[in-house]
């Protein structure tokens, strides 16, 4: 018999994952040495790990940031098909992304991970080949297969299936890398559109990809050794998480993800509509990417903290400044602070949050899972807020935000209260 382990103290009682009421967590469910664990990755493991996710994040969900006003200036496509493409592309992302989960979990994420850097480039080959918005389309579908092989929720399942709750350390530091992707990634690719098109812009990042991505994975992440998945009772869902417990998760992690896409996509817009001029705007957006990394590094030192209460306050910094934003815009630097710290966190807990309530032998499986109705919200999001803004105006589609920040923040209560009952 092995002992009983507390995963986290809630109201002064300590909550084990050995309770029929409760979810599985490696710490008390196997031994140790029954996990693909080695000690932990290395410092370049994690450089390594941190500049790949920015080169395929780069080359993919915040690519038409940059490209989409050349893209249709030079074919004259109208916007809402450039960018519904990317849309498309999540969308497939998030279909693929079951089927990945368990994938990842037979065969390990090293081949999986690399050849997303294979498959973004030859997306990118395409979409620089494009004279036809069907080829276009066609594009942004293969680009978000690689999306579903290379983006976060890939990169966390491999790491908790190989390292266990070791991983936890690894994300917080990649998630704190990877967040500098636009401030590297945008200038770049905007000297490179400006210097030489952006078709050729396409074809140089995706040789970019194509020579760094696959040594990378290769260096950093050790081979996989196949384990068996844990067994799931009656009464739990999501490969051994309680039932109700998954789709808490899943239904925040949901509301996040649309949140934030719906932020990333119409922020500069919204300000613009609110009275800021686009330089005001731009600049005003740009405070969430030292917010983000801020929230992050204070994640880092909260080493020995269940991931539970930094998803609580990231869904109510969220909150905060979103209300924020909405009812008193002369503070917008001040919220949007605010709002980049909950997001921040909200990228980390995304990968250890799962890792904590779940059997590490799953964890990629139920990563798998969380990921698909996330990123259809996800490809959802730019459509209908696009449409809110036109229909409604900018104070309604704010009002809007701030009611899904209101109810995640209820849902994320909920779900601390499941756990702490479940004791």
């Amino acid at each position: 018999m092995y002992r009983k382990k507390p995963l986290f103290p809630i109201n002064g009682r300590a909550y084990h994952a050995c309770s029929t009421r409760c979810v599985p967590t490696i710490a008390c469910c196997f031994p140790m040495t029954a996990i693909p664990v080695k000690e932990s990755p290395t410092l370049l493991d994690i450089l390594l790990l941190g500049g790949a996710q920015i080169l395929v994040w780069g080359g993919s969900f915040f690519l038409l940031s940059v490209l989409a006003d050349p893209i249709g200036q030079d074919t004259g496509w109208p916007r809402q098909w450039v960018l519904g493409a990317l849309s498309l592309g999540i969308l497939v992302s998030g279909l693929l992304s079951p089927w990945l989960g368990r994938a990842l979990a037979r065969w390990g994420g090293r081949g999986l991970l690399g050849a997303s850097g294979i498959i973004v480039a030859a997306g990118l080959l395409v979409l620089a080949a494009s004279h036809h918005l069907a080829v276009y389309v066609l594009a942004w579908v293969i680009i978000g297969a690689g999306m579903a092989c290379g983006l976060y929720d890939a990169l966390f399942a491999a790491l908790g299936s190989l390292y266990g709750v070791r991983a936890r350390r690894a994300i917080s530091h990649i998630t704190l890398i990877s967040g500098l992707c636009t401030t590297l990634v945008w200038p770049v690719m905007a000297a490179m559109v400006s210097q030489f098109g952006w078709r050729t812009a396409c074809v140089l990042y995706a040789a970019l990809l194509l020579v760094s991505v696959v040594p990378m994975y290769r260096r950093a992440l050790p081979a996989h050794r196949a384990v068996t998945a844990a067994t799931t009772t009656a009464g739990q869902g999501g490969h051994g998480l309680d039932r109700g417990v998954y789709w808490l998760m899943s239904a925040s992690f949901t509301v996040a993800a649309v949140l934030m896409t719906a932020m990333m996509v119409q922020l500069i817009s919204l300000l613009q509509a609110r009275g800021a001029t686009l330089g005001e705007a731009i600049g005003l957006a740009a405070l969430l990417g030292p917010a983000q990394v801020g929230a992050r590094i204070v994640f880092m030192a909260m080493k020995t903290m269940h991931p539970i209460w930094p998803a609580l306050a990231s869904v109510v910094l969220t909150l905060l400044g979103l209300v924020l934003l909405t009812v008193a815009p002369a503070y917008a630097a001040i919220a949007l602070l605010m709002y980049g710290a909950g997001n921040g966190m909200r990228a980390i807990v995304r990968g250890t949050l799962p890792l904590a309530l779940c059997d590490a032998r799953d964890y990629a499986a139920v990563m798998g899972r969380l990921a698909r109705p996330a990123l259809i919200g996800q490809a959802a999001t730019p459509l209908v807020g696009g449409l809110c803004l036109q229909y409604l105006g900018a104070s309604p589609t704010f009002w809007v935000l701030c009611v899904l920040a209101g109810v995640n923040v209820m849902l994320t209560v909920w779900l601390w209260r499941r756990l702490a009952a479940a004791d």
